[in-house]
Formats: structure tokens, sequence, C-alpha cells
């Protein structure tokens, strides 16, 4: 997950504790190997299709349904064929900023309505790419923990790089404390949260983005125009009954640049932005 992932398990036995972790471990190293874009997996043999219709399995075409949905809810705002455009941007601090020329060409590789979707058959031209990265750490984080529940009733809080789950509350009854990261302040808390049931996922710029002649840019992307969203908030975090609910809403948030906070008011969510 390229990120500092735990499971807490409110239990004194060292050995339900260790058999938790494993399951947990276990599970998101599976999702995170089976969705990769970076080496074989499903969505690499996808990508590399060159426009070959390609049959996926039951889990890979329930994660494409969903983010179909997720793309026609979104009016196009959240797109998984938008990976292409990593081709003209990097987000590790300091760096340039790409041609228009450039965002042209590679726009003509990206939009959900360019692929064809007939499960379990999905077919993307050449040149074209998916990527469930806006989708696939919060997916990982409820599988990990439907996995764990199976195996004990303790009180467990999964947690995949600040996106996370909670079975319910503490053995003790209590609320989970968990802390929301101060955006200039890399891991630095600028508050408190209390939870005891649910999910919170966090996107914003504080690890991934570009200072460019001052200018700071964020690492969502607009699909429609291959620019990062203007008027978005530095961070957006979501409390959903899933993770993958609260990821996906805390994105298309991000995405609605300036009217997140309405967006998300409108949505009827528990939501923190800071800016």
């Amino acid at each position: 997950m390229a990120s500092p992932c735990s499971v807490l398990v409110g239990t004194c036995d060292p050995r339900l504790g260790a058999a938790v972790g494993e399951i947990v471990k276990s599970e998101a190293l599976r999702v995170e190997a089976k969705f990769s874009r970076y080496r074989p997996s499903v969505v690499t043999d996808i990508n590399q299709s060159a426009g070959r219709p390609v049959e996926v399995d039951v889990e890979t075409a329930d994660l494409i349904d969903y983010s179909a949905q997720c793309y026609d809810l979104s009016e196009g705002l959240f797109d998984i064929t938008s990976g292409a455009l990593r081709r003209a941007w990097s987000f590790g601090g300091a760096g340039s900023i790409p041609t228009d020329a450039q965002l042209r060409e590679i726009l003509q590789h990206v939009g959900w309505h360019r692929a064809t979707w007939n499960r379990p058959i999905f077919t993307l031209p050449t040149g074209m790419e998916i990527d469930f990265g806006g989708i696939g750490k919060e997916y990982a984080v409820d599988r990990a923990l439907a996995r764990a529940r199976e195996h004990t009733s303790a009180p467990l809080l999964v947690n995949l790089g600040g996106d996370l789950r909670v079975s319910g509350p503490r053995q003790d009854g209590g609320p989970w404390y968990v802390a929301i990261e101060d955006v200039d302040h890399a891991g630095s808390a600028a508050g408190l949260l209390e939870l005891s049931g649910g999910a919170l996922a966090t996107s914003g710029d504080t690890h991934r983005h570009l200072l460019h002649e001052g200018v700071r840019y964020g690492h969502v992307l607009d699909p429609r125009t291959g620019w990062p969203v203007a008027g978005a908030p530095r961070s957006v975090t979501v409390h959903a009954d899933t993770c993958t609910e609260a990821g996906l809403l805390a994105k298309l948030a991000l995405l609605r640049g300036s009217g997140a906070e309405a967006f998300l008011k409108l949505e009827k969510v528990r939501s923190w932005c800071v800016r």
C-alpha cells in the first residue's frame, strides 16, 4: 500500500493479536497484488490488452461495475481511465508542469465512454489504462476487516495508510480515537476524532503535490481537462459505513474544488475539510 499499515485488536491474548495481524496483512497484500498497476496483475493484463477483449473474474467485475456507477454519479469526475495522465504529471514535490499540447494528446486516451464493458468482458482501446487507485486501498480495508471478523469477535481497527474502519466500539465500550494529520506538518496531528463505528478515509495533497513557480498543485486531477482541480481543500476526511464509500466521497469532494463543503453537506455525511 506504499504506506504504514496496522491493525488494533482489543484482546489480552497475544496469539489472537498476531493471528489477526497475519489475516489483515495477507488480505491487504492479496488485494494490492491482484489490482497493482506496477506488476503483473489483472489490471496490467487489461492495460496491456491493446484493444483485445479481456474476461475478468467476479471480484474484478464487481469493482468495474462500482467504478462505472461512480463515473455516472459524478458526471464523469470519477474516472478509472484517468491513470493515463500520470504520463504527464509527477507529484513528488518540486518539478515542472506539462504543456497544453501534452495534455491534449493524453486526453485522447482518457474517458470511460471510450471503453466497452459487457460483464464479464472488458475492452480497452490501445493507449488507455485503468487504475483502481481511487478505491483500491479503501476496498482493501473493508476486505481485511471482513476477513478478520470471520476469525474473532474482538474489537478491531484496520488502518491501511490512514484509511481505516472499525468493527465497533473498543473493548471498554468507548470510542476509538483517531488523529487527523496536519496538512502542513506531516506526522503531526491537527485534531482528534472519536469513532465508534464505520470508517474514515482522507484524501488530500499533504504527501502528493507539485510545487512549481510558487504554485502548489494537488494530485487530484480533473479527467476532463487533465489539470489539478482548482480551489480544492488541502484535505478532506469523511466518515461513512464502509471505507470504500468514505474514500469515494472524500475524492468526489476534492474533485468539486471550491464546492467541496457544499457537496458534502448535500450528501449529509460527517466530514472535515482543511484548507
